[in-house]
């Protein structure tokens, strides 16, 4: 230990004693030995280390020891509804957060406090540690999986296009806008991107934004000829907007997709123990109840394909 050396009786150059040189400048009963202030000034310092290193520690608590204890959850989620976005004072609403919400309690705790942020900074957020789950209802695919854990799958999705009203340029699949060399406008980051670039769509031809709302208003300008979205978002957004609609009949460029909570990669822990309740709670009376405001239906329940079979696709 680095206290060790203050007790040492080591001699100067002159061959003399430290002891019998602290006496002479002046130790007595009423000032006491340099020695003994270092060793005072050594133990505040090892206190002081020690301290620290319980702070540390008491900040280093994994998700789930957070969970079982109470302590608040950052929930990060952006504004796309109605998957998940906020509400007054940022209030976490929206079917996955409702359902992250419900299995949260069974685990131990409703202290919530939402993050709200842009799609693309939703990974990167909870990597850095601003949040500790990711409640936007992403798509679980080999890349995410490559940088997020995934609990398992909370619904079966597809996605859908929006186009202007009447589909004037009679658009029902990528292959569509492909072909007739239109712009698709898609979420930066989304997995419609990738979907575009694998059909065909050239990059120049993809507008990357921000979510939801700047698809729709890049549709309604004109800058893009469709735009691509969660099929629900889609839904909800044009029944609000008559100047846009939901491309039917739509054939979507890949198989069912299937939505899941995302975890940071160090709390393998805390993604079993979500799943676990997660299995009972999956189409029963009180999720139904608490995501059916949101358009989901039995027919969007996961169809048995599981998180490890879609993180390999």
């Amino acid at each position: 230990m680095v206290v060790s050396g203050f007790g040492d009786q080591r001699q100067n150059k002159n061959g003399r004693n430290h002891e019998v040189e602290e006496r002479k400048h002046g130790e007595s009963r009423n000032n006491p030995p340099r020695r003994a202030i270092l060793r005072g000034i050594a133990a505040l310092g090892i206190t002081a280390m020690a301290f620290a290193s319980f702070a540390g520690s008491a900040s280093a608590q994994s998700l789930l020891e957070k969970i079982k204890s109470g302590e608040t959850i950052r929930l990060g989620f952006t504004n796309e509804p109605p998957s998940a976005y906020p509400g007054e004072n940022n209030e976490p609403l929206g079917l996955v957060n409702a359902m992250t919400l419900d299995i949260l309690k069974k685990m131990g705790t409703t202290k919530i406090e939402p993050v709200v942020t842009e799609w693309g900074a939703l990974i990167p957020g909870l990597q850095a540690g601003r949040f500790d789950i990711v409640t936007g209802g992403m798509w679980i695919n080999p890349e995410r999986c490559r940088n997020v854990l995934f609990s398992e799958p909370i619904a079966t999705s597809n996605g859908a296009m929006i186009v202007p009203k009447g589909n004037p340029k009679n658009l029902h699949s990528y292959e569509d806008v492909r072909d007739k060399g239109l712009t698709l406008a898609a979420g930066a980051g989304d997995t419609a991107v990738k979907g575009a670039q694998k059909i065909g769509i050239a990059d120049d031809k993809i507008m990357q934004v921000a979510g939801p709302a700047e698809i729709v208003q890049a549709v309604k300008a004109g800058r893009a000829a469709a735009g691509a979205l969660f099929n629900l978002t889609a839904n909800a957004l044009s029944a609000k907007d008559p100047s846009i609609e939901v491309a039917d009949p739509y054939t979507p460029p890949t198989p069912s997709n299937y939505p899941a909570i995302a975890f940071s990669l160090k709390e393998q822990a805390a993604v079993d123990a979500f799943n676990a309740v997660l299995k009972d709670y999956l189409g029963s009376d009180e999720m139904m109840k608490a995501v059916g405001k949101y358009g989901y239906t039995k027919a969007m329940l996961p169809d048995g394909n599981t998180t490890a079979e879609a993180c390999k696709r």
